[in-house]
């Protein structure tokens, strides 16, 4: 198993943060859900903006997949690609362990 962690810096604007909701809902998510091996996505995100996309996969070649995929989508009719600045910084790590906690729930 393997984790990627997507960092998007702040301070991001009200206007940014509804582009990259809007590409995500509509463009990102369709894109990474038909790749093969991935598991769970958590997006985490502060006050001002700044964002961290948790991704976990069976692979890394999942991971790298999905990014391959996201990359070669189209921008959407009404899609601003000034609005939509990259991400600031991708990182993989293998995963090394879990930990279940009972009675929590996801």
């Amino acid at each position: 198993m393997y984790a990627q962690l997507t960092y998007f810096d702040g301070p991001r604007g009200p206007e940014q943060l509804a582009a990259a909701d809007f590409a995500a809902k509509q463009r990102i998510a369709p894109a990474a859900m038909k790749v093969p091996g991935n598991i769970r996505t958590y997006v985490l995100r502060r006050t001002d903006g700044s964002e961290v996309v948790l991704s976990i996969a069976e692979s890394e070649q999942a991971l790298i997949d999905t990014q391959k995929a996201i990359m070669s989508t189209p921008l959407l009719p009404g899609e601003d690609p000034a609005l939509l600045r990259g991400a600031d910084r991708v990182e993989i790590y293998p995963v090394l362990e879990v930990f279940e906690h009972d009675g929590a729930r996801s």
